[in-house]
């Protein structure tokens, strides 16, 4: 059986974090360090395709919540509380709703269940562009994807996943060709009818368009007992613009 790689932090009640499309679980270790001092066994994992996870042609919310829960089986964890960001928040979602058994508390940071179009076209046209056998350097890397994203955030976000594959030859760690190929499932829903009746909250960027005042029946629908909060001045990085704040309304939220 393949496994999915994770950080561990902390002891306490598990506490299981999912990153979002082209992350991995290093993006969550500074407000998942912040979770294990407040008594929380923090389990940062990293999804298929991406990070040290396996890769695999195969992908889509069944599977990846299949994902986790065999990473629950494997590490005996007892029934705890689930967050996920973006794709990892619908990760997240299909996962309360297809075993409900384990999850006491559900956070999705940023997302609605429902379809999204595929939007990250030109970020992957960009990576897909690059020459690895020639781009020797990380800032190489980074010159050539400033040509056509000129955000230094996102190509720092997109850079932390570069590694020296062996001497003078980068790779990312991400499965890029799949990851091309399966952007319909990364936009896709959760199941029509699946609901998880546990608490539930959604925080979304103040700035941000992913959840709008009309998703709201669509959220109540499938998370009956739904709270939604706002992370103010923040886009869909909301965790990362405004980690204080983000951190201290979802340990509320834990914590109650």
């Amino acid at each position: 059986m393949q496994e999915l790689h994770s950080k561990i932090l902390g002891n306490g009640k598990p506490l299981i974090i999912l990153h979002g499309f082209l992350g991995m679980s290093d993006n969550w270790k500074t407000l998942g360090s912040q979770y294990a001092e407040k008594g929380f066994e923090v389990h940062l994992i990293d999804q298929r395709n991406h990070g040290r996870s396996f890769w695999s042609e195969d992908f889509n919310y069944d599977l990846m919540a299949h994902d986790v829960h065999n990473y629950v089986l494997r590490h005996g964890l007892e029934k705890g509380h689930l967050m996920g960001h973006s794709m990892g928040g619908k990760t997240a979602m299909q996962f309360a709703c297809t075993y409900p058994e384990w999850v006491n508390k559900l956070i999705v940071a940023d997302i609605a269940p429902k379809y999204y179009p595929p939007h990250h076209q030109p970020i992957l046209d960009a990576l897909n562009g690059l020459d690895l056998d020639v781009l020797d350097s990380r800032g190489k890397v980074d010159q050539e994807l400033s040509k056509s994203i000129s955000e230094t955030g996102t190509r720092q976000f997109l850079l932390k996943n570069l590694y020296w594959k062996e001497k003078g030859i980068l790779q990312f760690r991400f499965n890029l060709k799949v990851l091309s190929d399966k952007m319909e499932e990364i936009g896709d829903n959760i199941g029509s009818s699946e609901k998880f009746e546990g608490a539930t909250l959604f925080l979304r960027g103040g700035n941000s368009e992913y959840i709008a005042p009309d998703d709201i029946p669509e959220i109540k629908k499938h998370f009956p007992f739904a709270e939604l909060d706002i992370i103010k001045n923040t886009g869909h990085w909301l965790h990362a613009e405004n980690p204080k704040e983000f951190f201290e309304k979802s340990l509320s939220f834990l914590n109650r």
